[in-house]
């Protein structure tokens, strides 16, 4: 009976032991497949917007960080038509330009969202990153929407906060 209990133990901390089902990273967008040509005949309505994002947030001093994983989220919200997006561009704390996202215009489909998403190991955009994005619509009533998420875990430590962007003139 002794042994039953002990290798019933054993059995059940083998089983606790396995390693969890990892989740599925996330498609990486493929722009180029998504490019669109606008003609200059269509009757589009130009804007701009801006959206801060912190891949990095100052912890106990000022000269000690802690790295973030940001998710920038662009998101159309018609139910109806395509947004186009002209640009996507990444700007660091200093107001430089640090990496352009979109070579050519590419199309989201209706309620369609891409995100960009920068590992908690890179430092593009640092404490005060921003991004901006050009894009063109069919319907003022539903023009883009650009959020962010931005989250780590250490531990049993875990930050996470949000951004929405707003548009520029």
């Amino acid at each position: 009976m002794k042994y039953a209990i002990a290798f019933a133990i054993i059995i059940l901390l083998l089983a606790g032991c396995e390693e969890p089902e990892k989740e599925p990273a996330p498609p990486k967008i493929d722009w180029t497949s998504r490019e669109a040509r606008l003609d200059s005949a269509d009757s589009l309505i130009f804007g701009k917007s801006y959206l801060p994002i912190y891949s990095r947030i100052y912890h106990h001093k000022r000269d000690k960080t802690y790295g973030l994983t940001i998710t920038a989220s662009l998101r159309n919200v018609s139910a109806t038509d395509t947004v186009y997006l002209l640009s996507a561009d990444l700007y660091g704390t200093t107001g430089e330009m640090e990496r352009s996202y979109i070579e050519k215009p590419v199309y989201l489909r209706p309620l369609e969202t891409l995100e960009i998403v920068i590992e908690e190991t890179e430092k593009e955009g640092g404490t005060g990153g921003n991004f901006t994005f050009e894009w063109a619509i069919q319907n003022a009533k539903n023009p883009p929407l650009f959020e962010a998420v931005m989250i780590s875990t250490l531990g049993q430590q875990g930050i996470s906060f949000t951004t929405r962007g707003i548009r520029m003139d």
